[in-house]
């Protein structure tokens, strides 16, 4: 983003600076990478304890009207006609191609009523794809008023029971409207960084104040971008531009389970979204290649840009994401590998500074989740 550029600002942007947080440009917005706790202490406290994120960033949506799910449906592979009230999905946009748009969560609240959450970088074109493709089915309202905090780690559910005890009852990827700080909120138990917790859309002039209070309780500490990306890593979870783009799709990402049974080859509702046609190719025939976990087997980081060689000195991939895992207490990346070479255990090597640093594909999540499923 170029200096004459103007960022935005989240309702917590006062909070940030109080706080004494590091702010940095993301996603047109000036966002928190660390607080002065730093970020291994950030990665292990939510990792012990609970950890508070701002990421009103996000663009949340509003799909209403009696056809919004059939609608929906038309661009995403998941299945939504179903989607019990008080459930969550994870779902994909996908092009003609099947390439990837974006990665989204689509929630059904009852009434009627979608609520969807999508990427801060994406938002904009994302919801003019929702209104060019489905708006004349259903009203797709941006919901510009509401912030978005995500209260993560194994502390989350006893601390958000505090204030609204309903949340405790949630499972993994369920939802529904509490009051907190005085004020309805949309809570789902979910999140981005392997562990319990929930993401939280309250009204933004109510944002601080649920903030503070949620601070105020001595598991919580606030937590910024970085170790947002060391936990997403760790739970080996996709970046939306560098892990998967509109240049991958479902099947080279490693992303079949997030296609519906009821939408796959075969399937009561199978097809019937962009792209369709070649992901079917693609479950059925294969991919050229595919995104896997790798194990660095040296204390040198391996990061993002990466060239992935065999033991001949062929390129055969490209790392997309990597850095340390506090947790893992290693290095630890994922990207992209000829199919031939993606069997677990393989051995490879990553180009850094032009040396070959070893590397092992590796099983994904390098550290393992811990939703509450029951």
């Amino acid at each position: 983003m170029s200096h004459t550029e103007t960022l935005s600002r989240t309702p917590l942007y006062a909070l940030h600076v109080e706080l004494g947080a590091k702010m940095v440009p993301f996603a047109g917005y000036e966002m928190p990478v660390q607080y002065p706790l730093g970020i291994l202490k950030e990665h292990q406290h939510t990792r012990a304890a609970a950890g508070l994120f701002d990421v009103s960033h996000m663009g949340q949506v509003k799909l209403i009207g009696a056809e919004a799910a059939a609608a929906l449906e038309t661009l995403v592979p998941i299945d939504v006609i179903d989607l019990p009230v008080g459930l969550q999905r994870y779902a994909l946009f996908t092009n003609d191609d099947g390439g990837i748009l974006d990665d989204l969560m689509v929630a059904n609240f009852g009434g009627g009523v979608l609520y969807v959450v999508v990427n801060a970088a994406c938002k904009a074109q994302d919801i003019a794809h929702l209104k060019s493709k489905i708006g004349h089915r259903c009203e797709v309202v941006e919901l510009t008023d509401r912030a978005l905090l995500a209260l993560q780690g194994p502390a989350a559910a006893t601390v958000l029971a505090r204030h609204a005890p309903a949340v405790a009852e949630l499972t993994f990827m369920h939802c529904t409207r509490v009051e907190l700080a005085g004020v309805e909120c949309y809570v789902s138990r979910s999140g981005y960084t392997g562990e319990d917790g929930y993401e939280i859309s309250v009204p933004a002039d109510h944002a601080e104040a649920l903030a503070r209070l949620l601070l105020a309780e001595p598991e919580v500490q606030a937590i910024g971008l970085g170790a947002r990306d060391s936990l997403r890593l760790e739970a080996g979870l996709c970046l939306y531009g560098h892990d998967i783009d509109t240049s991958t799709t479902p099947i080279e990402g490693s992303l079949l389970w997030a296609i519906s049974k009821a939408r796959r080859p075969g399937g009561e509702r199978a097809g019937g979204y962009p792209g369709a046609a070649v992901v079917a190719r693609h479950i059925a025939e294969g991919v050229q290649r595919k995104r896997v976990g790798l194990l660095v087997k040296d204390k040198v980081p391996v990061r993002e840009g990466a060239e992935l060689v065999d033991a001949d000195g062929h390129t055969i991939g490209k790392v997309t994401s990597g850095g340390f895992g506090p947790t893992l207490g290693a290095p630890l990346a994922m990207g992209y590998v000829a199919s031939a070479h993606a069997a677990l255990g393989t051995p490879l090597f990553a180009m850094v500074r032009g040396k070959p640093v070893a590397v092992e594909v590796a099983k994904t999540p390098f550290v393992p989740q811990r939703y509450y499923r029951s």
